[in-house]
């Protein structure tokens, strides 16, 4: 099976939850990068607020096709309790090339409940798995368990 991981980070930790699921699978791994300026106080309000509002955004070329992939697993940091614009993109983007998805997010405080339904309505499928994760299990490095146990919770679903 084919897999990639695409994502989006801000601050890094959505990056180093990527890197180790991306390890561990021995798969392709493509990070979304956005044209807007997301750094500092400012692009921090102004993510809020584009996602708050449930803006597109541009986003650089990607460099993976995902409809070459048998399952692409998607990352993001939730933003003021939503996608982050950048995946936002990428799922509105590329819904139509996705055959199998699965999800992941790290969270401040808020629900990932909204943001995976949003992230299936988005994409048109249902997520064979997810995985919530804090900020702070990934700043800790407390995080490594849940993806072992997200990796085998999939490799389960894709068997079935």
């Amino acid at each position: 099976m084919k897999i990639l991981v695409v994502f989006y980070s801000r601050s890094g930790k959505t990056k180093k939850a990527a890197e180790a699921i991306s390890e561990i699978l021995k798969c392709d791994k493509e990070e979304i990068f956005d044209m807007k300026s997301r750094e500092g106080i400012v692009g921090f309000l102004s993510a809020g607020t584009d996602a708050n509002l449930r803006r597109l955004t541009a986003i650089k070329e990607i460099k993976y096709d995902p409809s070459l992939y048998d399952l692409v697993i998607i990352g993001t940091p939730i933003w003021s309790s939503n996608i982050s614009t950048p995946i936002r993109t990428y799922l509105f983007l590329f819904k139509e090339e996705f055959k199998k998805v699965a999800f992941f997010c790290t969270r401040l405080g808020s629900d990932s409940k909204k943001v995976f339904a949003d992230m299936k309505n988005l994409s048109q499928k249902a997520p064979l798995v997810v995985l919530e994760l804090t900020t702070r299990e990934v700043a800790r490095d407390q995080y490594i368990q849940k993806v072992k146990e997200f990796i085998e919770n999939l490799k389960e679903e894709i068997v079935k």
